[in-house]
């Protein structure tokens, strides 16, 4: 009759928690991790961004750009592939936030299309203007020539991409008469044109003759639209 109760007692009694497993644990580690990883990843992009700007492509050392990071060299190839490979990643990661805000502008067609350069040239002076991403359109003005791959790949992911939604934005003002001429609908890079002299000037004349920018885009802009913008 004694043993009774003390076997049901361990029959009904709550099983003991069970001990994280070395899978379980490792996933967690791995949870905890991604946000230094990419902390890690946004640091080795950062300091890439400077050291091919200041040696170009060919010279441009991934000793050095892992020293500026902090990391070991070989915490490179954990995320790039090579330095054809980090050299894209960082043309994307510099010129995404401003495509992806570029998008949603462009394609508003409740707006009218002076409006949408406007804001655009505001977007290009803050994000890029007024950022050390300048430095790509630099660097790829500069190395172009030299290594058409580098060329290719930016026309491909950023020129492209930014013609096609000048012009469309032109093309619509075209057919609605908002501009006068259609000389931005068949040339868009027009449009475009003093934001890339601006880039060039700012790194060769600025400190000798800053650009009034706001003043030259929105001159600019009348030339564009066939109208006067000034007050």
């Amino acid at each position: 009759m004694s043993g009774s109760p003390n076997k049901r007692t361990r029959a009904t009694a709550a099983p003991p928690k069970k001990k994280p497993t070395a899978s379980t644990g490792k996933a967690a580690s791995a949870g905890e991790a991604n946000p230094a990883a990419a902390a890690r990843r946004a640091a080795i992009l950062d300091a890439a961004l400077h050291v091919f700007a200041e040696h170009g492509y060919e010279s441009a050392r991934l000793d050095e750009v892992a020293a500026r990071a902090g990391v070991a060299k070989g915490t490179l190839y954990l995320y790039f592939r090579d330095k054809e490979d980090l050299f894209e990643a960082m043309v994307r990661s510099a010129v995404a936030p401003v495509m992806g805000q570029m998008g949603p502008i462009a394609t508003a067609h409740d707006v009218k299309a002076a409006d949408v350069l406007r804001m655009f040239f505001a977007l290009f002076q803050k994000e890029v203007l007024g950022t050390d991403r300048k430095l790509v359109l630099r660097l790829i003005m500069s190395e172009g020539p030299r290594f058409p791959r580098i060329a290719e790949f930016y026309y491909r992911e950023v020129v492209s991409r930014g013609i096609a939604m000048m012009q469309a934005v032109a093309r619509r003002a075209v057919e609605t008469g908002e501009f006068t001429n259609d000389a931005a609908a068949r040339f868009p890079q027009l449009i475009i044109a003093p934001l890339l002299m601006a880039v060039t000037w700012d790194g060769l004349f600025g400190k000798h003759h800053p650009l009034d920018m706001p003043k030259l885009l929105d001159a600019h802009l009348g030339l564009i639209t066939g109208r006067r913008t000034d007050p």
